[in-house]
């Protein structure tokens, strides 16, 4: 038996989301199907993240076992081959240790949120990022955003559906830059909350609009209510980035 990382970029529009549904598609039901036809193995996956329906992925990482004698190359090409036409990628395979894991061996993820800032609708990028019309101030949005950093009670920025035991996580990165009419948020942590991310992003678009206030931010964030939450940005514009693992 073989454990062998994966590195996965994929389009999240087609599907329900990362994680296998009895009810349509996933990016984790693609690919364990993919494998199963190149290896004959029931193939499981498992990955450093669990992204939401319509949500995209530039690197997320995965494991799997194949009993089958097969080197990385040719596990790969065959995975690929298999997923077509689904809009994902495996840009990387690597045998590791058997006792490596995606997620519980994980100590670092980030994610990217694409907001374009612009009144014309969007063509190319539909679908991949959120079109703002409404101009948007990013310094103040990132000045405000520092609030966040750090160790906290994310309970207001946390779905109702959040399985997390603790709501209380540290923040390391949450950097706002503007790139001509794009606005880019980069957010690092250990982990993060169902829906973190795109919480903190609509609220900081309001401070943005001009709508709050840094103190506002940190008011809904000392509230540690979810009704206090402003705004939750679409699942467009977000991209998991990176998952980080010991040298």
């Amino acid at each position: 038996m073989t454990r062998f990382r994966l590195t996965i970029e994929y389009d999240g529009r087609p599907f329900m989301g990362w994680q296998r549904q009895p009810h349509g598609p996933s990016v984790q039901a693609a690919i364990e199907d993919a494998g199963k036809a190149i290896t004959g193995e029931n193939i499981i996956l498992h990955a450093a993240g669990r992204t939401d329906a319509g949500v995209h992925a530039e690197g997320m990482s995965a494991h799997l076992d194949v009993a089958k004698a097969m080197t990385a190359f040719r596990l790969m090409e065959g995975i690929n081959a298999k997923l077509r036409p689904y809009p994902v990628a495996i840009l990387d395979c690597i045998p590791v240790a058997d006792d490596w894991h995606a997620r519980f061996s994980c100590i670092g993820r980030r994610y990217l949120y694409r907001i374009v800032n612009r009144r014309a609708p969007l063509a190319l990028d539909r679908g991949r990022a959120w079109r703002v019309p409404h101009t948007l101030d990013s310094d103040a949005m990132h000045e405000a955003a520092q609030v966040l950093v750090g160790h906290h009670d994310f309970t207001t920025f946390r779905s109702i559906h959040c399985q997390s035991a603790s709501a209380v996580k540290t923040l390391d990165v949450l950097d706002v830059r503007r790139f001509g009419e794009e606005i880019e948020i980069a957010a690092s942590a250990r982990s993060f909350l169902h829906h973190q991310v795109r919480s903190m992003v609509g609220c900081l678009m309001m401070v943005g609009r001009g709508q709050w206030s840094a103190a506002d931010l940190k008011a809904a964030l000392d509230a540690k209510d979810r009704t206090a939450l402003g705004f939750n940005a679409p699942p467009d514009g977000l991209y998991f980035v990176e998952a980080r693992y010991p040298a």
